[in-house]
């Protein structure tokens, strides 16, 4: 049977009240006491059970975090952002994985509940706005993650993903390029749908320009070779001259599969990204992204959530940061 305070207390002599306050206020104790209430911990291998500590209390340290993908980079450093920002909470972050499924976000946020958590941050696959809601109105607030709230209900972090892809498109336009590919998904995730908006509002715009959607299931980097294949098969004169993945991923995938075909970035067709992840800049030919700010976004929306669980009459925030095109090598930057 593990320890408990009260074992602790009397095998230092001191009372169950000296014990909490050297755990939650050693400022309080006599250095004396500390020292002994210290050495019983260690002799009894005492752990503090937090969980039973935050029930008494009222109030959790832990924060969920649910995210798309956690392989891709993206997420990592919304994680990063979101851990950074805790710490001056005194928070820590819990990191779940939905992997694009929805059977598996809903049981992440009915763990979430059942963790009695202090709050969640999300990034959504789909809508999850009436289960939020179910959280809310039990006291536990949620922040969208790299997704506008589609009624401004909730608060939310994201970025212009319409700007962003009219911004990757208009630099392939205006580099001479007309015949565009947009591949990536799946289509119906917000994120991607918008991106591909603003890739068609850019050639709208311009004369002799079109579009070609070459549908994914997934942002993967084993989807971009898949497209990049794809692409590699077709007559050279029946090629797109220029193509704009949903993220660096599937960049990076379609970048693999055409060096493998013989097939020159930016010489026979350029590429760009999005999310402007690590190895884009380290890809054999550096790859041109649109740059979201991950970390800052981790780190905002984990702001946004304490306050909100601080007062629960705040009015819902909705934060849009603006993307940014970096150009490089792909596109013959």
């Amino acid at each position: 049977m593990s320890a408990s305070i009260r074992d602790v207390a009397e095998r230092a002599g001191v009372s169950v009240g000296t014990v909490s306050n050297v755990l939650n206020h050693r400022e309080r104790v006599a250095p004396e006491s500390v020292r002994r209430v210290n050495e019983a911990i260690a002799a009894l291998g005492y752990v503090r059970n937090d969980a039973a500590r935050q029930l008494r209390a009222g109030r959790s340290t832990t924060v969920g975090l649910v995210v798309l993908d956690v392989r891709n980079p993206f997420f990592t450093e919304i994680a990063r952002g979101a851990e950074r920002e805790a710490d001056k909470h005194g928070l820590s972050v819990i990191l779940a994985n939905s992997d694009e499924d929805v059977a598996r976000e809903a049981r992440y946020l009915d763990l979430f509940e059942q963790q009695r958590v202090r709050g969640i941050l999300i990034s959504p696959y789909q809508q999850v706005g009436s289960r939020l809601r179910e959280l809310r109105d039990r006291g536990m607030p949620a922040v969208l993650v790299d997704r506008r709230s589609e009624d401004d209900r909730f608060s939310s972090v994201s970025v212009d993903d319409e700007r962003g892809g009219y911004l990757a498109a208009r630099h392939l336009l205006d580099s001479g390029r007309r015949r565009l590919l947009y591949t990536g998904g799946p289509l119906d995730m917000r994120q991607i749908d918008d991106r591909r908006q603003g890739a068609r509002r850019a050639v709208d715009e311009t004369e002799g320009a079109s579009l070609e959607i070459l549908p994914a299931t997934a942002s993967q980097v084993a989807e971009g070779r898949v497209a990049g294949d794809e692409i590699a098969s077709r007559p050279a004169a029946h090629r797109p001259d220029a193509v704009f993945c949903a993220n660096d991923l599937v960049a990076l995938g379609v970048l693999q599969s055409l060096a493998a075909h013989g097939i020159r970035v930016p010489d026979d067709i350029a590429l760009v990204g999005f999310d402007d992840i690590d190895f884009a800049a380290a890809a054999v030919v550096p790859l041109t992204s649109v740059r979201q700010p991950s970390l800052v976004m981790g780190e905002t929306a984990l702001r946004i959530l304490v306050d909100e669980s601080d007062d629960r009459s705040r009015p819902a925030e909705q934060v849009v940061f603006e993307p940014e095109l970096v150009v490089r090598a792909s596109t013959g930057g």
